[in-house]
């Protein structure tokens, strides 16, 4: 009997609790890079934490103007330069980011797109936007890693998109991810599950 395709259990195979799938262009961009399986099953996790951040915002925010597509990719491809520099997946480093950048400009996507692979851990980047500061959000609340530089710039930007007390916002944004931050043991060995070469 053949071993079973890793990376096809990583982008399918039903977890409890359910994560979502990725978008189908971002599965046909790991299968044609023939991506690990665990960067593919990292990619749907924080997808899918990206999902649950995008729906929280979308209703609480609704005159903000969050790109849920590009947050949604974002998440979804924030670390696929992890295909080229394979070592960053069990070790640090961050030659990943604007070689993930580069990979997806060359496989078409524009740059709208394409940025989060490279400004996903530079969160302090004056320049970075809301829709950057949420995927970089998603990338740590998944594991239920809290960063209270990060966490602080997005209570910020609510705050002052919407004009209500940076405190409110603190506490809104705080019970949601202590909601979210809850699952990440099953997140984490979901990920766990696959190993980082095929």
């Amino acid at each position: 009997m053949p071993p079973p395709n890793l990376l096809h259990r990583a982008l399918h195979d039903p977890v409890d609790p359910p994560l979502r799938p990725l978008p189908a262009p971002v599965v046909d961009l790991l299968r044609s890079l023939d991506a690990p399986p665990r960067l593919a099953a990292h990619l749907r996790a924080v997808h899918d934490v990206a999902v649950r951040l995008v729906d929280w915002v979308e209703p609480r925010y609704p005159g903000l103007g969050v790109d849920r597509e590009a947050v949604l990719f974002g998440a979804a491809t924030h670390d696929i330069g992890k295909t080229v520099h394979v070592a960053e997946l069990s070790g640090p480093g961050s030659s990943h980011e604007e070689a993930g950048r580069e990979l997806l400009l060359d496989h078409g996507f524009g740059p709208r797109l394409a940025r989060f692979a490279g400004t996903h851990g530079t969160w302090a980047d004056p320049a970075a936007t809301l829709d950057d500061l949420l995927v970089s959000t998603a990338d740590k609340v998944w594991k239920n890693k809290r960063v209270p530089e990060l966490e602080d710039l997005v209570v910020s930007r609510l705050a002052r998109a919407t004009g209500r007390e940076r405190w409110e916002e603190y506490l809104a944004l705080d019970e949601f991810i202590g909601s979210v931050g809850s699952g990440a043991d099953h997140r984490l060995a979901f990920q766990a599950s696959f190993p980082v070469h095929a």
